[in-house]
């Protein structure tokens, strides 16, 4: 399943709308750092509202693009993580270090514009 993938002025914003198979999120991943790079993104939102389960590669294949994304010196924020998704991944142990997280889009490009405005 293709995830599409949005420009809104210097930021991304992909939307993942169903459950991605380990493949899938392994082409959303290389589709993405590559749409970073050709666009000079000064960051990326990851709407993962849609999605009612998050599993150990899901997560960790996230945690990598946030990485990658740094490495290119843009920032990611995944936003619309379901309250039922958010507490299996608690007590699965699963987390999402250093990448930042919002409620939903709005708080998630408002995160980005303010990291963008400010001094690095």
């Amino acid at each position: 399943m293709e995830v599409p993938i949005l420009k809104q002025g210097d930021f991304l914003i992909a939307t993942v709308q169903a459950a991605l198979t380990d493949a899938d999120l392994l082409h959303f991943r290389t589709a993405l750092i590559q749409k970073v790079v050709r666009c000079r993104s000064r960051g990326v939102i990851v709407d993962v509202t849609s999605l009612d389960v998050m599993d150990s590669f899901a997560s960790r294949t996230l945690r990598e693009i946030a990485q990658m994304i740094r490495l290119r010196g843009a920032e990611t924020v995944i936003v619309g993580i379901q309250p039922e998704v958010a507490f299996a991944m608690v007590q699965l142990g699963l987390k999402l270090e250093d990448v930042a997280t919002a409620l939903d889009l709005e708080e998630g490009l408002a995160h980005l514009q303010q990291k963008s405005e400010s001094p690095a």
